[in-house]
């Protein structure tokens, strides 16, 4: 029986500041292969070469990644300031009709990190641009130095939803997770459920309300680790259930 494929949308990179290139992290692909049991594919973020239709016949299963780059305010309907950051508008331009077209269809999606707030961002959702200048909300940023380990340590606790997605999944009412990001979100989509916060109150984690498919989304990170790590190893295990369950064309909906 092959592998379900997985779709790892890209990111834009210069190598050596001169050679552009399409890129994914390794963690995402090992996570894939060797806890969803998936074959990774790496997509490049532009919609000028990658057709959308082609891409869903080709793939089971599709992860959002974090990424440097935020998704363009104008996505949510507002204007652009510079607490927003960096952009990739091609990627934008990919991520936000391929995630509509996937949870229409039950097509199983994960979104972690940026992938996260795109999913929010193309279900009508809005973004804060930086949390940490929130009233009572705390640094959620990477830490500016030390080593990876350092860096993608566990850092505030997730509360789920009492009986909810995530309290189920993960047999427990709270988990430890990483924190590496500085944008959240500001209002849940109409279908967006938020399914778990952080101790500020900061969204965590979401799926999409009465969708076909696995639509689990995360802000954390859970690609670090995930092979020995207790909160991660479930969460990439459903997914690439859902992802064999598609592939032999039946939906498995996480709930």
């Amino acid at each position: 029986m092959r592998r379900p494929v997985i779709g790892i949308i890209g990111n834009s990179y210069l190598i050596n500041d001169e050679y552009p290139a399409h890129a994914a992290g390794t963690m995402n692909a090992q996570a894939l292969a060797e806890v969803s049991g998936c074959q990774p594919l790496i997509v490049p973020s532009h919609p000028g070469l990658v057709c959308i239709e082609t891409l869903l016949d080709i793939c089971d299963g599709f992860v959002f990644p974090g990424a440097r780059a935020n998704v363009h305010p104008e996505e949510y309907g507002e204007e652009e300031t510079p607490a927003h950051g960096t952009f990739d508008r091609d990627r934008d331009r990919l991520t936000l009709p391929l995630i509509r077209a996937c949870v229409a269809r039950g097509q199983p999606i994960l979104g972690i990190c940026r992938g996260f707030q795109e999913v929010n961002v193309a279900m009508g959702g809005t973004l804060f641009p930086e949390i940490r200048d929130l009233p009572g909300r705390d640094n959620h940023r990477m830490p500016p130095d030390g080593s990876l380990e350092e860096k993608f340590a566990l850092r505030h606790t997730v509360t789920f939803r009492q009986g909810g997605v995530f309290h189920h999944l993960m047999g427990a009412p709270s988990v430890m997770t990483n924190t590496l990001h500085g944008q959240g979100i500001k209002q849940p989509g109409p279908r967006v459920i938020v399914d778990g916060h952080a101790p500020d109150g900061t969204p965590e984690a979401i799926y999409i309300a009465d969708a076909p498919g696995f639509t689990l989304s995360v802000q954390w990170h859970p690609e670090w680790n995930a092979d020995a790590d207790p909160v991660s190893r479930p969460l990439f295990t459903a997914f690439g259930d859902a992802c064999r369950d598609w592939a032999a064309g039946a939906l498995r909906k996480v709930s």
